[in-house]
C-alpha cells in the first residue's frame, strides 16, 4: 500500500480500543501496539512524520500494510498486545532479550568431583537437574551463592587430574574455597559439601542449617573457635541463599523494585527482589540499543514482558515512573498471580530510596558494559539522525555574541570534536564598525570573517564543521545560511533555542522547524553543554575587553574617581563617549554628587583646551 492509502485506511478505523499490527512487504510483523481509540492512534503514524522519533520514522517507512483487532476494552487490548509481542517479537517493539528462558541447574553426580552448571533444558544424560528457575542471570547467581556458602571450587582446574600440580589459588587463601586442589584434602569432604548443596536446592534449608549449627556448637565446646566462626558465617550465607532461591524459583517475594536507565549506547532494566525486607536477588537485562520515546512507555513494556509467564509474582512492584496504562497492567498482573499485585511509584521515603538503588544498579550496568568511545559514537549517531545529517557530526562549531551597548561587542567560536570540546580551535572575534548592538549584523560579520579566512587558506580556520550551532532562534540560523550562500558554502545550520529561564530547550532549523531534544537526555545534555560553553567563552572575552579599558581609561586622571567609581560609570553609561556627554545631574545619579561634579568639571576643562594647549572659546 502507498503512504496515502495507509493514511486513508487509518482514518477509516473505528474509535474503539484494540490492537494494530504493522507489517512490511514480506508480511513480517514489525510492530504491535495497543490503542484506546484505534482511529486516533494509528492515524498519528501517518500524519506529521517530522514530530516522530527516528525509530518511529524508520518503522513507518517500512510499513507496507497493517491489520487491527478490535477489543472490548483497553485492558483486553493490553493483554492481546502482550500476547502478540511475545509471539512475533517485532523488531520495532521494546524487547527483553529472548535468551532468558526457564533454565535449570545441572549436576552430574557420577563424576568423581561433581560440579554445578547452567542448562537450558533437561537432557537424557543421567545427570540430575533442578528447576526450572525464573532467569538465567539469577540462576547463575544461585550457583555462585552455593559455591560461596559451601566453599566449593569455582576455578577451572579439573579434579582429580590437577590435584597437587600447583599451589592453591587466591580463593583458598581468602577463605572462599576449601582448597580441593591440595593433596591432603579428603575427597569425601567434597562429596559431603555437594550433598549439602543438593539438599539446599531441594529446599531443605532448615535441615542443613541444623546440621551446621550442631557442628558449630561442637567446635565451640572443643575450643576450635576459628572453625565455629567459619560455620556461623556459612549458616548466615545459607539463610540468605534460601531467600534468594525462593525468588529465583518463582516463589513469592514481598516486593520487587524496578530500575531503568537509558544511556547513549545501551539501556538497562533491573529488578531487585526483596524477601522479608532483605535484598535476596537481582535480575537485569541489558538492551544493546538506546531506547527512544517516553520512559513510562518503555518501563510498561519491559514490566509486562518480564512478568509474563512467571509462576509466582510479588504482591508489590515499585516503579521508577508512572505508567499511562498502570491500571490495566496492575489488573493483568493480578489476574496472572491470583492475588492483588500493587504498582507503586514512590516519591519519598524508604521506598523511594529502593527505587534510587535500582536505578543506580541500572546505570552501573550500562556504564560497565559501554566504553567511553562507544557512548560518544552512539551519541553522535543519534544526534546526526535527529538533525537528518548524512553522517554523524564529528565537528560542531558554535557561535554566540556578547555586548553591552555599542562598545566591546565580541563573539565566540567554540568547537566540539567527537562530542568533546577542542579548545585549541576556539576563536574570538572583536566586532568592527558596529554603530550599536545588532545581533544579526554581528553574527553575519563573524561568520563572514570566519569562512573568508577558510577560503583564503588560513591554517587557523582550515577545518570546516559538519554542523553550525548558532545561539539564538531561526532568524539567527537564517543569517548563517545567507552568509554561506554568498560564499558558496553549504553547512547544516541550527539555532539553539532557550526557554524563559535561559536554559537550552531545543534546536531549530532556518525554516523554523523545531527539533525536540528533551526526550533524548544524552543529546539534550550535549547541546546544553555546547551552548553554555559558547556563552561562557563569549562572556569571558567581553569581560577581558572591559577590564582592559578600565586599566587604561582616561577616567584614571579624574581626581577622586577610583576603580569602583570607574566601573559604576562604565556600567551606567556603557562608553567613555557617553560619560563625556553626560550632564551633571546624570553623573551625580551614577556616582554621587562630589564624584559626579569632579567628572563633569574634568571633561569640561578638557573640552576648553585646544589640541595646541591654548585656550579657546567654550
Amino acid at each position: 500500500m502507498t503512504f496515502d492509502e495507509l493514511k486513508e485506511k487509518a482514518h477509516a478505523l473505528p474509535l474503539k480500543p484494540g490492537v494494530y499490527i504493522m507489517q512490511d512487504k514480506h508480511n513480517t510483523v514489525i510492530y504491535v501496539g495497543k490503542a484506546k481509540a484505534l482511529k486516533n492512534r494509528v492515524s498519528q503514524y501517518f500524519a506529521n512524520l517530522a514530530s516522530h522519533t527516528e525509530k518511529t520514522r524508520a518503522m513507518v517507512s517500512a510499513v507496507d500494510h497493517f491489520d487491527v483487532i478490535v477489543a472490548d476494552s483497553e485492558f483486553e487490548a493490553l493483554v492481546l498486545e502482550n500476547s502478540l509481542i511475545k509471539r512475533h517479537q517485532p523488531r520495532y517493539n521494546i524487547l527483553l532479550k529472548d535468551d532468558k528462558g526457564y533454565p535449570y541447574i545441572r549436576l552430574d553426580e557420577k563424576a568423581e568431583y561433581p560440579r554445578f552448571s547452567l542448562a537450558g533444558r533437561v537432557a537424557e544424560d543421567g545427570a540430575r537437574y533442578f528447576g526450572p528457575y525464573g532467569s538465567r542471570g539469577a540462576t547463575q547467581g544461585i550457583i555462585e551463592a552455593l559455591r560461596a556458602a559451601l566453599r566449593l571450587p569455582s576455578c577451572r582446574r579439573q579434579f582429580p587430574r590437577d590435584i597437587g600440580k600447583e599451589r592453591p589459588c587466591l580463593n583458598y587463601h581468602m577463605g572462599l574455597c576449601d582448597g580441593y586442589c591440595r593433596r591432603e584434602m579428603d575427597q569425601s569432604r567434597h562429596r559431603e559439601a555437594i550433598g549439602q548443596a543438593v539438599r539446599l536446592l531441594e529446599g531443605r534449608f532448615q535441615e542443613v542449617q541444623g546440621d551446621l549449627a550442631a557442628e558449630m556448637e561442637r567446635a565451640a565446646e572443643e575450643l576450635r573457635f576459628e572453625k565455629a566462626a567459619e560455620l556461623r558465617d556459612r549458616i548466615r550465607a545459607i539463610e540468605l541463599l534460601g531467600k534468594r532461591q525462593k525468588v529465583v524459583a518463582g516463589s513469592l517475594a514481598d516486593t520487587d523494585v524496578a530500575g531503568y536507565f537509558r544511556g547513549e549506547a545501551k539501556s538497562c532494566f533491573v529488578i531487585l527482589h526483596y524477601v522479608e525486607g532483605d535484598l535476596a536477588a537481582k535480575d537485569m537485562d541489558l538492551i544493546e540499543t538506546p531506547m527512544e520515546g517516553e520512559e513510562g512507555e518503555a518501563v510498561s513494556a519491559l514490566v509486562r514482558q518480564y512478568y509474563a509467564g512467571r509462576a509466582r509474582l510479588p504482591r508489590q512492584i515499585l516503579l521508577p515512573c508512572e505508567l499511562e496504562d498502570e491500571v490495566s497492567v496492575a489488573r493483568m498482573l493480578s489476574e496472572a498471580a491470583g492475588w492483588r499485585v500493587e504498582l507503586l511509584t514512590p516519591r519519598r521515603g524508604a521506598k523511594a530510596d529502593l527505587i534510587r538503588l535500582a536505578n543506580k544498579n541500572a546505570v552501573e550496568e550500562v556504564e560497565r558494559a559501554t566504553s567511553r568511545s562507544e557512548r560518544q559514537s552512539k551519541l553522535l549517531e543519534l544526534l546526526g539522525r535527529l538533525l537528518d545529517l548524512e553522517k554523524p557530526p564529528q565537528r560542531i562549531e558554535s557561535y554566540d555574541i556578547s555586548n553591552q551597548g555599542a562598545s566591546d561587542i565580541v563573539a565566540s567560536m567554540v568547537v566540539y570534536a567527537g562530542g568533546k570540546p577542542l579548545k585549541r580551535d576556539y576563536r574570538r572575534f572583536k566586532l568592527k564598525n558596529m554603530e550599536g548592538p545588532d545581533d544579526y549584523a554581528s553574527m553575519e560579520q563573524v561568520l563572514t570573517r570566519r569562512f573568508r579566512r577558510y577560503l583564503d587558506g588560513d591554517e587557523k580556520f582550515s577545518d570546516l564543521p559538519d554542523a553550525l550551532f548558532i545561539d539564538g532562534g531561526e532568524e539567527h540560523a537564517r543569517v548563517a545560511v545567507g552568509v554561506e550562500e554568498k560564499l558558496g558554502l553549504s553547512i547544516p545550520v541550527f539555532g539553539m533555542v532557550k526557554d524563559d529561564r535561559h536554559r537550552t530547550r531545543a534546536l531549530v532549523t532556518p525554516d523554523g522547524r523545531e527539533i525536540g531534544i528533551q526526550r533524548y537526555p544524552a543529546v539534550f545534555a550535549l547541546v546544553g553543554r555546547i551552548q553554555e560553553e559558547t556563552h561562557r567563552f563569549a562572556i569571558e572575552f567581553h569581560r577581558q575587553q572591559q577590564s582592559a579599558h578600565l586599566k587604561g581609561s582616561e577616567l584614571d586622571k579624574v581626581p577622586g574617581v577610583g576603580p569602583s567609581r570607574k566601573a559604576a560609570l562604565l556600567k551606567h553609561f556603557k562608553s567613555l563617549k557617553n560619560i563625556k556627554a553626560a550632564s551633571p545631574a546624570e553623573l551625580e545619579e551614577a556616582v554621587g554628587k562630589a564624584a559626579g561634579k569632579a567628572v563633569y568639571d574634568y571633561f569640561r576643562a578638557s573640552r576648553e583646551i585646544t589640541p595646541q594647549g591654548e585656550e579657546g572659546s567654550p
